[in-house]
């Protein structure tokens, strides 16, 4: 990028703190056309710098200028009329609206005061078109849709309005690589046009694919600034985790401890269509797909979340199968779940770090009704101490925690429950390269302990990172089973595309 180019964005000894500081002096520049990503551990406050550029949060201090003048956005609104959009790592599509109405939800078309339907439709199949969802009716509810097409609504949605400045945190988390080109080409499309992007991510490919800078922060700090072309992976991962990972290794097969979980002939139509699969004691069995191929709703089914029509899902050495009509008879049962969508379906946002980890363990802490206190705090110590959860204390609301930190403390309740079986879905969603190496030791340790993992991810290196087995899921059906002696990148994505291609008539 040519230091030419004018600056369109200038931040200057930023600060802002909740509990405890989240920004310390932060320093930073954007200039036009340019894609300038900013990186760091969860917690080092990429998100709130974000939210404050957007009006969504304010500042405690600090200066910054858009286009040489004061900037102070009191709201949203007031930020993108101004000409500053953001899609956020959080999904915020409203359920009960139409897929358009979510598009252009604060410039909807209207005459007199009614919504001019043909002219939102209109729209909003161009918007839509921009990201190859052709197929998409603007009419749907969007509670029809997965998360991954709710985040390319969101995304479609912010790239249809005239932006300087657009930013984007974590937009490929719940997308696929076909999803992920044609975002890509977007982002070429607006840095020709003279956008600025602020681009946020953990997905490091991404960064040195489509950045021209990158900043790195860690505890509120910007530690450097560095042309993307001329910075190294491992000195992006020591700035922002101060010290170097160590390089995993694929599981290379697992010592037979008896059936952990097994399912059999499970249908939840329309998303499920009998499968099949047994997961063993002591093993991760990775599952694979494509966004929409039932993947998240075969835990789902299993979790008893969503009914099933037929099959059968048994604990163990168990002959009789579990009756599994909602998630409190598989808790019950010893089947914990860490959901895709922790906002929506994993947490209280509202409550206490320690009432959304000891959420399904209560009984474990009272007596004769009553809820000892301290010994409910000093669990859910232990277990965010294990998880190395960045918090002020587990009193502080889970809504003041970072996306990858709310997701330990999903994943925490589990630990404190110490369930035999547990099912993770996408569990490194939004989490920074330090955050998922203790992830991926934490289930190391439940697999030497012989608890049944079964992870769903999009990420399909991460999955032959972690996992002694992986199937693959393919329009519902199990379309494949590979081992690491047998799986390569190009054969996990060839299964999974196996049953659209064998079946024009599916729908993508």
């Amino acid at each position: 990028m040519s230091e030419a180019l004018p600056s369109v964005l200038s931040v200057t000894g930023l600060n802002k703190a909740y509990n405890v500081p989240v920004l310390k002096r932060f320093d930073f520049e954007l200039r036009k056309g340019e894609v300038h990503a900013v990186v760091g551990s969860n917690g080092a406050g990429k998100s709130t710098f974000a939210k404050i550029l957007t009006g969504i949060t304010s500042r405690d201090s600090g200066e910054i200028l858009f286009r040489g003048s004061p900037f102070n956005p009191s709201n949203k609104q007031e930020a993108s009329a101004t000409g500053i959009n953001m899609v956020l790592q959080e999904l915020n599509v409203i359920p009960t609206l139409s897929v358009g109405e979510n598009l252009f939800l604060h410039a909807l078309p209207h005459r007199k005061g009614i919504i001019a339907r043909k002219q939102l439709f209109r729209q909003s199949k161009q918007a839509l078109s921009r990201l190859g969802l052709d197929e998409l009716d603007p009419d749907q509810p969007a509670s029809t849709l997965g998360v991954g097409q709710q985040q390319l609504v969101e995304i479609a949605g912010t790239l249809a309005q005239n932006s300087a400045i657009l930013i984007l945190d974590e937009p490929t988390a719940a997308l696929t690589g076909p999803e992920i080109e044609r975002l890509f080409e977007n982002i070429q499309r607006l840095r020709e046009e003279g956008v600025a992007m602020i681009y946020i991510s953990h997905r490091m490919d991404e960064i040195f694919r489509i950045a021209d800078r990158v900043t790195v922060l860690r505890d509120g700090r910007r530690i450097d600034t560095h042309d993307t072309q001329s910075v190294t992976l491992d000195q992006l991962v020591h700035e922002m985790a101060g010290d170097e990972l160590a390089e995993r290794h694929p599981h290379l097969g697992v010592q037979p401890r008896g059936a952990g979980l097994t399912v059999k002939n499970l249908t939840a139509k329309p998303a499920v269509q009998n499968v099949s699969f047994t997961a063993q004691k002591g093993e991760i069995l990775g599952i694979a797909g494509l966004i929409g191929s039932g993947r998240t709703e075969t835990l789902r089914a299993i979790f008893g979340a969503d009914p099933k029509q037929s099959g059968n899902i048994f604990m163990g050495e168990e002959k009789a199968p579990l009756t599994l009509s909602c998630p409190t008879d598989a808790v019950n049962a010893g089947i914990g779940l860490i959901p895709e969508d922790r906002k929506q379906d994993g947490l209280l946002l509202s409550k206490s770090v320690s009432v959304n980890t000891s959420l399904s363990t209560l009984e474990r802490f009272s007596k004769s009704g009553l809820i000892s206190p301290r010994e409910e705090i000093d669990a859910t110590v232990a277990t965010a101490d294990r998880l190395e959860l960045k918090r002020d204390s587990v009193e502080q609301p889970v809504d003041e925690l970072s996306g990858g930190n709310q997701q330990k403390v999903v994943i925490g309740r589990w630990l404190l429950h110490d369930s035999p079986v547990l099912l993770f879905d996408e569990p490194t969603r939004g989490i920074d390269v330090a955050a998922k190496e203790t992830i991926y030791k934490v289930l190391d340790q439940l697999a030497t302990e012989g608890k049944t993992l079964v992870v769903v991810s999009s990420d399909l290196l991460e999955l032959m990172s972690i996992s002694h087995r992986i199937l693959v899921i393919s329009a519902g059906k199990v379309a494949g089973e590979f081992t690491p002696d047998s799986w390569s990148q190009e054969a996990i994505t060839a299964a999974a595309f196996s049953e659209y291609l064998s079946n024009p008539k599916i729908a993508r």
